[in-house]
């Protein structure tokens, strides 16, 4: 009992520490707890005297177990196109700046947005090297590759974080964009949302949608590009009378749309330079219920 009493305490003492490093891989709070979850499991099944180093020991596990669900993951959206709006985390808006300024730089909201770019091995060996300073030797030994191939993909992930434009990160600043999104679609003032839309932006829009004037989408991922149809669709939708309840949807301004009190979409935003330049619309039944 007291063996067993002090492999937990250990285990707790790194949990903090392995789910940082599942999220980060993984940008998924859920899926980071599941992967935090397996190494422990792993670890009770393990004969722990014949672990020289734990922290090592879990961190390599931890890496492998996110590594698979990041394979996982992306066979299933090369098989499926019902992928193209991705598995949102959703809190409900606290209105506490406080709390959302901790949260918003524990989730790295624009950090995690382009690691989504990144293949599964150059997300691994670019969190583990860049964000938590592992050696590429250890992270070599970790991922079964050599630590020449490490460096090699750590060092493709860097050039494509860096070369990409970030969100911004000020939750404050989101939410006052939202807002005025939302207060011009309400008003079904086009000029007004063009305002605070990128003219590239684009909508990706998975389940059915019934807008006054446009026709309804079933079925397939749509994607509408171009600020002045996203404005109209807005505008259109606004006359919906929808209640809206702002959320943190994946660490980002987004919100939750509902009629009679039961959801009926969920909206986040990809927010850069005070523009909307990335709206994704989630209005798949059974994923809203399983949320």
């Amino acid at each position: 009992m007291a063996e067993i009493d002090g492999v937990t305490e250990q285990f707790e003492r790194e949990r903090s520490r392995l789910r940082a490093i599942a999220y980060r891989v993984l940008g998924s709070f859920n899926e980071a707890d599941d992967a935090v979850q397996e190494t422990w499991l792993r670890l009770s099944r393990t004969d722990v005297a014949q672990i020289d180093n734990l922290t090592a020991w879990l961190t390599t596990v931890v890496t492998r177990v996110c590594l698979n669900m990041l394979e996982a993951r992306r066979s299933r959206r090369e098989e499926s196109l019902a992928a193209v709006v991705p598995e949102p985390t959703v809190t409900v808006a606290s209105y506490d700046p406080e709390h959302e300024a901790v949260l918003a730089d524990s989730v790295g909201i624009a950090l995690q947005v382009v690691l989504e770019t990144l293949s599964p091995p150059e997300r691994v060996a670019f969190v583990l090297h860049d964000l938590f300073s592992l050696h590429f030797d250890e992270i070599a030994s970790i991922m079964g590759k050599s630590t020449i191939a490490v460096r090699q993909l750590a060092s493709r992930a860097r050039r494509r974080v860096q070369g990409r434009p970030v969100p911004d990160s000020d939750l404050t600043a989101h939410w006052d964009v939202v807002d005025a999104f939302y207060a011009a679609a309400r008003d079904g003032d086009l000029e007004r949302l063009l305002a605070v839309l990128d003219p590239e932006a684009v909508e990706r829009i998975q389940g059915p949608t019934a807008v006054p004037g446009m026709p309804e989408s079933v079925g397939q991922p749509q994607l509408i590009r171009g600020a002045r149809e996203i404005a109209r669709r807005a505008s259109a939708g606004g006359r919906l009378g929808r209640q809206i309840r702002l959320a943190l949807v994946n660490g980002a301004a987004g919100a939750i749309l509902l009629e009679q009190g039961q959801p009926v979409a969920l909206m986040s935003f990809t927010i850069i330079g005070g523009k909307i330049v990335e709206i994704d619309l989630l209005t798949d039944p059974a994923r809203l219920r399983a949320l």
